[in-house]
């Protein structure tokens, strides 16, 4: 039965894509060099690790708002969701190096991009989790599926830099934000009754 280990080798930005998505280039090994494997229904689970790296000061206080003041990181640094990516892994015999697809978002209303958008330097820690389904052939050459265990993970430091130059291209010096709709419409009001043309100039405006 295939016995298959994940490593992660690096990640892009995935070119010409719509919206912001990234390729992690995942390794994949069979024990058996020589087993041939027709396919693997890949699942990866994707977590953050905030507690396997340490922070700057600027850092502590980008992310205060998800973790609390430093002193209470002992015990606020939690391991939390990040996302989940499907694949479908081509025949292969040996080894296999692949695409898995992860997709991304500036909105700074979700946890995970609110962490990478407090890092400036170093690597977000994350672990993949992987299970799915491969697909293999007995000694008779009768197609068989085995589950890929839980217990199959990966650790990978994703560089803040190549999340930032992700998030540079498809939103150049621009950010999200989410407001209610009654506040919106407020600010929408004051907007219009003063003719100012801009939302970074209403927002301008009122700011000290």
């Amino acid at each position: 039965m295939p016995d298959l280990s994940f490593t992660v080798a690096g990640v892009e930005p995935a070119p010409y894509s719509a919206t912001p998505l990234l390729n992690f280039k995942l390794r994949v090994e069979n024990a058996d060099p020589a087993e041939p494997i027709p396919a693997v229904m890949l699942r990866c689970q994707i977590r953050i690790e905030p507690a396997r790296r340490p922070y700057g000061e600027s850092e502590q206080e980008k992310l205060s708002e998800l973790f609390g003041e430093p002193a209470r990181w002992g015990q606020t640094l939690h391991s939390m969701l990040w996302t989940h990516s499907n694949t479908v892994i081509p025949p292969f015999q040996g080894s296999v190096t692949i695409d898995l697809p992860v997709a991304c978002t500036f909105d700074l209303t979700v946890a995970s991009a609110k962490y990478f958008n407090g890092l400036e330097q170093g690597e977000a820690p994350l672990c993949l989790l992987f299970s799915g389904t491969v697909f293999h052939q007995n000694s008779a050459g009768a197609l068989q599926i085995a589950q890929i265990p839980w217990t199959k993970e990966a650790y990978y430091g994703l560089p803040a830099e190549t999340w930032q130059q992700l998030m540079d291209c498809h939103y150049p010096n621009q950010a999200w934000i989410c407001l209610r709709r009654d506040v919106f419409e407020r600010l929408n009001r004051y907007k219009r009754a003063r003719g100012i043309p801009t939302w970074e100039q209403a927002l301008e405006s009122v700011l000290p």
